[in-house]
C-alpha cells in the first residue's frame, strides 16, 4: 500500500518546561503539520509514505525536509517556492492552565503557491491512498484549488481517500468551513471527524441536533448511518475526549464500518505533549483499515495510537505497531 498526503509543513516553536510565551527566553523547535504528522506516523508503522507540499528553497525548508526523510517519509514531490515556511507558537498548558496556539502562517510558501497548472494526476499516479484535511482549504483560495484538483484526480485514479475534517476556528469561520468541506464529501471514502458538515434529514432538520461533545453509542450510530446514507463512506471514525485537567485526559472513539458502529474502550492518561493527538488517531485508524483489522480492534488501535502520542514530545507519533498493541493490552513492563 502506497500512501501520500498533501498539506502545509510547519515549524513549531514552544517554550521549554511549560513556560509562558510572554516570559520565556528560548524556544524548542519541532516540525509538523496535520497531514505530515499522519505520514510520519504511518512511516514509523511500516507504511510506504510520501508528502506533497511547498517549502521555501532555503535552509529552513531543507531542514523540514530533512526531518521527514529522517522518519522514512518520501519527499520527492515537494516543491521549492516562496519565501517562508508556515509557523506556529505553542504554549503548553499544565494543571489548570490550558495550552494555546498562535499561528503565523499567512503568506507561507504553501498557501501562496499557484496550483492552477499543477498536474495532480501526475503527482498522485502510482499511489493507493490519499489523505487530506480540513485545514488546507482554510489557508487560501489557492489551496482550495489544490484540494479540488487533488480530490478529482484521486477519484479518477481509483484511490482510497481519507479526510480529517479538522476545523480550526483561528483559520476560518464555522459556517464557511461547513459550506466548503461539505462539497468535498462525495470524493471521500474514509471520514475522520464529523464536524463541520452539512447534514440534514428528509424533514429538513439537522440530524446532529442534540449531539454532545461526549455522545453515547446510540447518538453516534444514528449520525453515522445518516452520513453513510448520504455519502456512502467506507468507514467513519470519531474520537471523543474527556478533559480532566490540562495534563490529564481520557479518550474513546467510535468507528462505523460495514454497516455497524463499534465503540472503543475508554483510556485515561497523563499528557506530556497533546499536539498531534488527533493526527495520531487518524494514522492509527488508517493503518488499522489498511491492515483490515476487525472493527473493535481497529477502533481500539486508533485510540491507543492517539493515547501513545500524548506521551511523546513533538507533533508526531513516532512509535511502532508493537508498542501500540501493548498499550491496547495494558502491558507496561520494560522491554529488554
Amino acid at each position: 500500500m502506497k500512501f501520500i498526503t498533501i498539506g502545509e509543513l510547519l515549524m513549531r516553536l514552544s517554550p521549554p518546561n511549560y513556560e509562558k510565551i510572554r516570559t520565556t527566553n528560548s524556544f524548542v523547535l519541532n516540525y509538523g503539520g496535520a497531514e505530515a504528522n499522519v505520514a510520519v506516523s504511518l512511516a514509523n508503522l511500516g507504511v510506504d509514505s510520501t508528502v506533497f507540499s511547498v517549502v521555501p528553497d532555503n535552509d529552513i525548508g531543507k531542514s523540514c525536509i530533512r526531518y521527514l526523510k529522517a522518519n522514512d517519509v518520501h519527499t520527492s514531490p515537494i516543491l521549492f517556492s516562496g519565501e517562508r515556511l508556515g509557523l506556529y507558537f505553542l504554549e503548553e498548558g499544565i494543571s489548570v492552565r490550558a495550552s494555546q496556539v498562535i499561528y503565523d502562517r499567512r503568506y507561507s510558501a504553501f498557501a501562496e503557491y499557484d496550483y492552477a497548472d499543477t498536474d495532480m494526476e501526475a503527482v498522485l499516479r502510482g499511489y493507493d491512498w490519499l489523505h487530506l484535511s480540513g485545514i488546507t482549504p482554510a489557508l487560501s483560495l489557492n489551496c482550495r484549488v489544490l484540494m479540488e484538483k487533488a480530490l478529482k484526480a484521486a477519484k479518477k485514479l481509483g484511490m482510497t481517500v481519507s479526510f480529517d475534517l479538522n476545523f480550526r476556528s483561528k483559520l476560518w469561520k464555522f459556517d464557511e468551513a461547513r459550506d466548503v468541506l461539505s462539497t468535498y464529501m462525495p470524493y471521500v471514502d474514509v471520514l475522520i471527524g464529523i464536524e463541520p458538515l452539512h447534514l440534514y434529514n428528509k424533514e429538513g432538520g439537522d440530524v446532529k441536533d442534540g449531539l454532545s461533545m461526549q455522545p453515547g453509542y446510540e447518538d453516534m450510530d444514528r449520525v453515522f448511518k445518516a452520513l453513510d446514507e448520504r455519502f456512502h463512506f467506507k468507514a467513519i471514525g470519531r474520537h471523543v475526549r474527556f478533559v480532566h485537567s490540562s495534563n490529564e485526559n481520557s479518550l474513546m472513539a467510535y468507528l462505523y464500518k460495514d454497516g455497524k458502529t463499534y465503540e472503543s474502550n475508554l483510556m485515561r492518561f497523563n499528557i506530556l505533549d497533546r499536539v498531534g493527538g488527533g493526527d495520531a488517531f487518524s494514522s492509527g485508524m488508517i493503518f488499522a483499515l489498511m491492515e483490515d483489522m476487525e472493527g473493535a480492534e481497529a477502533v481500539n488501535f486508533a485510540v491507543a495510537s492517539s493515547v501513545m502520542k500524548h506521551s511523546i514530545h513533538g507533533d508526531t507519533n513516532i512509535t511502532d505497531k508493537e508498542s501500540i498493541m501493548r498499550l491496547m493490552n495494558n502491558t507496561f513492563e520494560i522491554q529488554r
